[in-house]
């Protein structure tokens, strides 16, 4: 049980417009969607997903570095780091044992002949978009074990998008039909607690001794 008296003592130790940001922002972040990248090559498009998933409220990250394994690029992530959850997998096995225990269909997002456009996605299913790396796409694995495949319609010579790109429409539409839903989105209030002392610890110095000094009294 988490102890919302603390919770309230570290609020003091914020600004007054970051205590409103978490509260504006933390009613339109959400679980029933996440995101995987496997073995992104390419440093700055790894973080621009996470800055997408921070932007369009998706509240975990999932990454999967079985071959590449770099740092996120704090000037491009923007700070998201601080507000998004980063789960990090060394096999594309863990990843998808890992999302598939919390209740996701894995949607691979890719042409195939059994492809659904973004604007029919069902979007009452609790879902995992996976993106693959830049020139190989995804993995065969992923490809074997996806409940659906989605792909955005393309109508010039250009056949693929850049993966931040894919991300940052995929997760803007299907995001926004979601709020306009009646479905059970939003995180819950044990989350909501939760996120709070998260990122209040990300967000203020000495979190630690203050939170003592709080339990000494």
């Amino acid at each position: 049980m988490q102890d919302l008296k603390l919770l309230e003592y570290l609020e003091t130790f914020l600004t007054e417009n970051r205590r409103d940001r978490f509260k504006e922002i933390l009613p339109y972040r959400t679980k029933h969607f996440t995101v995987a990248t496997e073995d992104v090559y390419q440093l700055h498009n790894t973080s621009a997903v996470m800055r997408t998933c921070d932007v369009f409220g998706i509240q975990e990250l999932n990454i999967v570095e079985e071959v590449n394994s770099k740092s996120i690029d704090r000037e491009i992530a923007m700070g998201a780091q601080k507000w998004v959850d980063l789960n990090r997998f060394q096999s594309i096995t863990d990843c998808i044992n890992d999302v598939k225990s919390k209740g996701y269909q894995i949607v691979a997002t890719t042409p195939h002949m059994d492809d659904c456009e973004l604007i029919d996605f069902d979007i009452t299913k609790k879902s995992c978009f996976f993106f693959g790396r830049e020139s190989q796409g995804l993995s065969q694995q992923v490809l074997d074990q996806a409940d659906c495949f989605l792909k955005i319609p393309m109508v010039g010579f250009t056949e693929s998008l850049n993966i931040s790109v894919s991300a940052a429409i995929i997760l803007q539409h299907v995001t926004a039909q979601l709020r306009k839903s009646a479905i059970d989105w939003q995180l819950t209030d044990e989350e909501i607690i939760e996120k709070r002392f998260d990122w209040i610890k990300k967000t203020i110095k000495d979190y630690d001794a203050i939170v003592e000094r709080y339990h000494s009294k």
